[in-house]
């Protein structure tokens, strides 16, 4: 699979995207196929503040439960409604349409991976 190339990536699957003091946060199609069938997404409240690194919520699977961390420091001005009532709607476009959160940014954007640093960083950890 390709990631798209204008989007920025964690080591823990989510990907950011930044738009002057906004970033949208997501989790990539890669840690959708690991997790299996979604049943359950735990959204932030708006509003809420989270530092790089902070949980934000959950994803919950038919195998798993996973936390979900916050990629940037901000506070959250929308949730992905969308994804509340249909949480199995993501596998269907993780990386545009089913985006989980924005945030405006309160600090700098720094040490995510490109597209072709996350397809290394997924390829090597599929081969362990």
């Amino acid at each position: 699979m390709t990631y798209p190339a204008h989007l920025s990536y964690t080591k823990e699957h989510e990907w950011i995207s930044v738009e002057g003091s906004t970033a949208t946060v997501g989790i990539t199609k890669y840690a959708i196929e690991q997790l299996g069938d979604v049943v359950h997404i735990d959204l932030p409240k708006m509003g809420a503040s989270f530092k790089a690194g902070d949980t934000f919520g959950t994803i919950e699977s038919t195998k798993t439960v996973s936390d979900l961390f916050m990629p940037v420091a901000g506070v959250v001005t929308h949730v992905n409604a969308e994804l509340a009532n249909a949480p199995e709607l993501i596998a269907d476009d993780p990386h545009a349409k089913y985006w989980l959160c924005k945030v405006t940014v309160s600090t700098a954007v720094t040490g995510l991976m490109s597209a072709t640093e996350y397809e290394k960083y997924i390829a090597e950890d599929a081969n362990h």
